[in-house]
């Protein structure tokens, strides 16, 4: 599904603040894997995601995505593959817009944009059906600009958002990072059902260790650009949380 072939990625090259980010990493992601990332601040995470998403381009290596070369695609010509949900809460959606508006964008976002919004009977049940799966109430509130939401809401909203077109690969970045601890658990669990109910390949990037251990098949550690360890399947499901915590010393 998705291989990185000796990615490397240097910022400010030649420079007194040069830092390699990615160092040489090459990984293998299978269709419908679920991986985790952690690691400390600095780490390569959030670059490692950026790469995959196009936001940035490597310095050299191939990243294919179902056999396909998109080492040097932008960000927009790989969104027929990817979705992504940011930690920030207001990044992903236009806050003027209202909750409908949103979702027909968002269900427009691997298509041709005509003059035609679309907003028809048919998409708004659609839209008040999958909204109502949240039991949050807002699916008789989608005229409601979603910038006037909870960030919880907007997340949960967001991730809906994501899958209402084509996704095969959901990359998270640290998600929950802004929100209070009910609704982060809240968004972590919608997420982690879409995931399995639309059987997608996903990467979540985290910082919470419990998180990391709750979720996945699989949870690689990163340090200095580079992967320190690499554990799926029975392995991950039987790491115990102080091990985890033993990983960063």
């Amino acid at each position: 599904m998705i291989q990185l072939s000796n990615i490397q990625k240097t910022f400010n090259t030649g420079k007194p603040n040069q830092v390699t980010a990615i160092d040489k990493v090459s990984l293998d992601i299978d269709n419908g894997e679920f991986v985790v990332i952690v690691g400390s601040n600095g780490s390569g995470k959030t670059t490692l995601l950026n790469l995959l998403s196009g936001n940035i381009l490597p310095n050299s290596g191939t990243i294919t995505i179902d056999d396909n070369d998109v080492t040097r695609l932008p960000e927009y010509k790989r969104s027929k593959w990817i979705a992504r949900i940011f930690q920030n809460p207001l990044l992903g959606t236009a806050a003027d817009l209202s909750i409908i508006d949103n979702f027909r964008l968002a269900a427009l976002r691997t298509q041709n944009k005509g003059l035609s919004i679309g907003k028809n009977d048919k998409f708004k049940a659609l839209v008040k059906e999958r909204i109502a799966t949240l039991n949050m109430g807002l699916e008789d509130k989608i005229e409601q600009p979603i910038g006037t939401l909870s960030g919880g809401q907007r997340q949960a909203l967001t991730l809906l958002m994501s899958v209402i077109d084509t996704c095969k690969i959901l990359l998270l970045d640290e998600p929950t990072a802004a929100l209070d601890p009910r609704s982060a658990d809240n968004v972590l669990r919608i997420a982690n059902d879409l995931i399995n109910q639309y059987k997608l390949t996903a990467i979540l990037v985290t910082h919470n260790l419990k998180d990391a251990g709750n979720y996945g098949s699989r949870i690689i550690q990163m340090g200095e650009g580079r992967i320190l360890r690499d554990i799926k399947d029975t392995e991950k499901q039987n790491l115990k949380q102080n091990e985890l915590y033993d990983w960063f010393g």
